[in-house]
């Protein structure tokens, strides 16, 4: 499978093999499992099943520990679908690093197999670097019918950070001096009795006996609190409040991917072909353009982002200027207006200033045309930060050659282009860019979703911004930004 693909689970109980070669001196990996109900969070700690806590109070969830494999070791957790208590909509399949990070392994695999035939029905090859924490995939419950997805998403704050992330706090229980560590405890209210450190490795509590105590690891603190964005003050009260949870939520994410602090350009690219209407008509593209104005606000706090819209052509759309959010949706989020059977070219009665006329967009998938144009762009207005491209479609992808080629030659300008799919299939050489080999940096991300109105703004945030740190990275290595 690829990341972000998605397949259905005909199984009723399933066995995830996490999978790794590491040489002398590579660190171990631990698998675990997170249970979440309709909030995208867990309950209470016994939700939380790891090498401590090997078992669930409802049976349906269990660590089965590790095994060696042919000159490689696995780590399995059985998840029993059919036993699952109600409300549990969700099981995040996780692992962490135990003494160092997943970039020191190899042949890191995530296997799903029908735990009563053994047959494998899935297999997800990772690649790592620095994190100590991934969630590998994850099984969701979508229409009655239980789904698997890749996700593929590291860490590196280990496997507290991501705890934290579904509802699990990590607070000392003492200032240091008593010698104890820290506990794991759902909205700080209860606390996990087994330990586990701040960076995810297993504790005094899993050493051998006798053996001297770890020394105190510090709480995962707070995120910085988001600056305020230019005309944030602007916007309707209840926009407001929304725009700075969000803020917060994306520099969370950022600091558990080590990018703190960071700052970027951000652009805005919307698919309008004809197969979009059915989410332009329900508001679902106007709710993703207010959830990325808290991207925009968090990481450049001058208050306007670039966006383009395309379909058979690209257009450039008038700057989003957060203060006018509001106004911007209601204007310049629309889809095609192209007749298929008449197809004038007289400017449509009616347009406001500003607006596009969509019927000079068109209703094909043309993206190479919109990546093309916002590569103009940057060339034409350079800045000192680099600039992050938020794109969304939902496939029907066909110029496969086209676009490749724009973004193998986009390798080398500071640029990364974190693509969003929108549920349907033929995604082309999007979801394949991660793996094409011939680039001096991976500059390329992309996952999909079935429903992104039903992600939670933590994990599409986290999704979002997983590869964008990391490219910032390789990127200044080489001189790009």
């Amino acid at each position: 499978m690829s990341k972000g693909a998605n397949l259905p689970v005909a199984a009723g109980a399933v066995r995830a093999v996490l999978g790794w070669r590491g040489g002398a001196g590579a660190p171990g990996a631990d698998a675990s499992a997170l249970l979440l109900g309709r909030g995208g969070r867990v309950r209470d700690d016994g939700d939380f099943v790891f090498y401590n806590q090997p078992q669930h109070a409802s049976g349906a969830v269990r660590h089965l520990g590790k095994q060696l494999d042919g000159g490689g070791t696995t780590d399995t957790v059985e998840v029993d679908l059919r036993a699952l208590e109600p409300g549990i909509e969700r099981v995040v399949l996780c692992a962490s690093a135990d003494g160092g990070t997943f970039g020191e392994l190899s042949g890191l695999t995530l296997r799903l197999l029908d735990a009563g035939t053994r047959q494998e029905f899935a297999r997800f090859e990772m690649e790592a670097t620095t994190e100590t924490a991934f969630i590998g995939g994850e099984l969701y419950l979508r229409g009655g019918q239980w789904k698997f997805r890749a996700v593929g998403q590291g860490y590196a704050s280990g496997l507290a950070g991501l705890a934290t992330e579904f509802g699990i706090s990590v607070e000392s229980d003492g200032a240091g001096a008593s010698g104890s560590e820290p506990a794991v405890s759902p909205g700080g209210t209860a606390t996990v009795s087994p330990a586990l450190s701040a960076s995810g490795s297993r504790t005094a509590a899993s050493t051998d006996a006798g053996a001297p105590p770890a020394p105190p690891a510090p709480p995962v603190s707070p995120a910085s609190s988001p600056r305020l964005s230019k005309g944030e003050e602007r916007l309707p009260v209840d926009m407001r409040k929304r725009l700075s949870l969000r803020k917060e939520q994306v520099a969370v994410s950022l600091r558990k991917h080590g990018a703190e602090g960071v700052t970027a350009r951000v652009v805005l690219i919307l698919d309008a072909s004809g197969s979009m209407s059915f989410l332009y008509s329900k508001g679902v593209v106007a709710d993703v353009v207010e959830r990325m104005a808290a991207v925009a606000a968090q990481l450049d706090d001058d208050g306007v982002m670039q966006a383009w819209t395309f379909a058979s052509h690209a257009a450039q759309l008038p700057d989003l200027t957060l203060g006018e959010l509001p106004e911007w949706l209601s204007l310049h989020v629309r889809v095609g207006e192209l007749s298929l059977f008449r197809r004038s070219k007289k400017p449509r009665k009616g347009l406001l200033p500003g607006q596009v006329d969509m019927r000079s967009v068109g209703i094909q998938n043309e993206e190479q045309k919109a990546i093309a144009a916002v590569r103009t762009y940057v060339r034409e207005h350079p800045a000192v930060d680099p600039t992050l491209v938020l794109f969304f479609s939902d496939g029907g992808v066909y110029r496969n050659k086209e676009i490749e080629q724009e973004l193998r030659d986009a390798v080398e300008e500071p640029i990364f282009w974190q693509l969003v799919g929108l549920g349907r299939s033929n995604y082309g050489v999007l979801e394949r860019f991660d793996t094409l080999p011939g680039r001096r940096v991976d500059n390329v991300g992309f996952f999909a979703v079935d429903d992104i109105g039903g992600v939670p703004d933590p994990e599409l945030y986290d999704r979002l911004l997983s590869q964008f740190p990391a490219w910032m990275t390789a990127a200044r290595g080489l001189g790009i930004i």
